[in-house]
C-alpha cells in the first residue's frame, strides 16, 4: 500500500491480540485510563488503539470500547481524510500536516514526548464539523513491545474565540492602514475632494467594525443581527479601490478591477462583505512580488453575485489541502491563518455565501466569494 506520511502497515490479528492482553493485564496503564483527566489511548508501534479511557469513549459516542480497538486514532474520531487511502488514519495527504500524526510519528521515531495541535474535520450523523486538540504523545517499551500514551485535550472553543479575536484586530489593521495611508496622502498633495471621501467612509467603516466586534464579543457571535442593505456593485468595487489605493500591503504593487459592465445590487451586510472582500485582496497582495499585480472583479449570475481576486503564485500543495480548514495554520501562536478563516467565519456563518479557492502553478491562484443576488 502506498502511503503519504506514515507506515500503512497493520499489526496481524494474533498480533493485536497478543498486545491487548498485555495492556488490559498492566496495573499501571489501568490506573491511567481510570484516573487521567482528558481523552487518553494507548496505541501500538502501528498507531492502533489498545485501549482508552472512559472520557475518551463519551466524546467519540461510544458506549463499547471494543468498537475502536485496533483502530487508528483519525478513524475512531471520524477524520474525513481517514478513509481516502487504504493504509487509513496517517496515510493520505492531508496528514503529512496533521498534528496527531506528525506526534505519534515523531514520538516513535525520537522516543522522546511530543506535543503539537491538531486541527481536524470530523463526521458524525452526516454532518462534518472542525474541531482542534492539543495532542501529546509519549512512547515506552514494555514486554517486547513499544506502545504510545495518546492525550488530546479539546481546545476547539478557546482556538475558535483567539482566532475570533484575531480576525477583529487583523481586520481593524486592514481599515486602519487605509485611513492612514490616505490621512498621509492629503498631507502630502493636498486636501482633495475624493480623498475626504475615502477618508470619510473608511471612518465609518472602521465604526461598524468596533460595533460589529462588541455584538460578538457579547455573544460568542451566536446572535449578531446583520445589518441588511442594497449595495451597488460600483459602490463595492469603489470601497475596495479607495481601500488599497494608498494601503502599505500594496506598496510597489498594482490592483487591477475590472469594472461592472452593469451597475446591479446586493442585498447583503455592507460592512461584513468587505471585511471578507479586504481579506481576499490582503491575501493577494501578500502572496504578490514587488511589481506584481493583483486583480479583482464581479460576475453577475442569474441568482447569485461571485466576487473574484487573483494573484500569479501558486498556493503549495500541502497547504491547499488544509487551507478553509478552522483552527489550521503555518504559522506559530493560538488563533493564527486569520485571512482565510476569517473569509470562511464571516463569509459562510454569517453571510451565507460560499468561499471558494482555485490554484495552479499555469493559472495562479483565484479566490471567490459568491452570494445570492437581491
Amino acid at each position: 500500500m502506498n502511503t503519504y506520511f506514515a507506515p500503512p502497515e497493520r499489526c496481524s490479528e494474533e498480533e493485536l491480540r497478543k498486545q491487548l492482553d498485555i495492556v488490559s493485564r498492566n496495573p499501571v496503564i489501568d490506573s491511567l485510563l481510570k484516573f487521567t483527566s482528558g481523552f487518553l489511548a494507548i496505541l501500538d508501534s502501528h498507531r492502533q488503539i489498545l485501549a482508552v479511557n472512559d472520557s475518551m469513549l463519551q466524546m467519540l459516542g461510544i458506549d463499547d470500547a471494543a468498537n475502536v480497538l485496533g483502530l487508528r486514532p483519525g478513524e475512531a474520531i471520524g477524520c474525513i481524510h481517514s478513509a481516502e487511502e487504504p493504509g487509513g488514519c496517517g496515510t493520505a495527504k492531508p496528514c503529512s500536516t496533521c498534528g496527531a500524526a506528525i506526534a505519534i510519528v515523531s514520538a516513535l521515531a525520537d522516543e522522546v514526548p511530543s506535543q503539537r495541535t491538531c486541527a481536524a474535520t470530523i463526521k458524525r450523523n452526516g454532518q462534518e464539523t472542525d474541531v482542534c486538540f492539543q495532542v501529546r504523545c509519549v512512547s515506552f517499551p514494555f514486554e517486547g513491545y513499544r506502545f504510545l500514551l495518546f492525550f488530546m485535550q479539546d481546545i476547539t472553543s478557546q482556538e475558535r474565540w483567539a482566532a475570533l479575536e484575531r480576525v477583529f484586530f487583523h481586520d481593524i489593521l486592514n481599515f486602519v492602514s487605509g485611513v492612514v495611508g490616505a490621512v498621509e496622502f492629503m498631507t502630502s498633495e493636498g486636501t482633495d475632494p475624493e480623498l475626504l471621501t475615502a477618508l470619510r467612509e473608511q471612518a465609518w467603516r472602521l465604526k461598524n467594525e468596533i460595533d460589529i466586534q462588541r455584538v460578538l464579543a457579547d455573544t460568542k457571535g451566536q446572535e449578531y443581527q446583520l445589518s441588511m442593505q442594497e449595495v451597488t456593485a460600483n459602490h463595492i468595487v469603489t470601497g475596495v479601490k479607495n481601500l488599497f489605493t494608498n494601503h502599505p500591503v500594496a506598496a510597489g504593487k498594482s490592483l487591477m478591477i475590472n469594472e461592472p459592465t452593469a451597475n446591479f445590487t446586493v442585498w447583503t451586510d455592507y460592512s461584513l462583505l468587505m471585511r471578507v472582500l479586504t481579506n481576499m485582496v490582503t491575501n493577494a497582495f501578500e502572496a504578490t512580488d514587488k511589481g506584481g499585480e493583483v486583480r479583482f472583479w464581479i460576475d453577475r449570475g442569474k441568482n447569485t453575485v461571485t466576487f473574484f481576486v487573483w494573484n500569479k503564485k501558486a498556493i503549495p500543495e500541502d497547504i491547499r489541502q488544509r487551507i478553509f480548514q478552522r483552527h489550521f495554520t503555518t504559522k506559530d501562536g493560538a488563533g493564527r491563518g486569520i485571512g482565510t478563516f476569517s473569509m470562511k467565519l464571516l463569509g459562510e456563518d454569517f453571510l451565507r455565501g460560499k468561499v471558494d479557492f482555485t490554484t495552479s502553478e499555469q493559472e495562479g491562484t483565484v479566490f471567490s466569494f459568491t452570494v445570492r443576488s437581491s
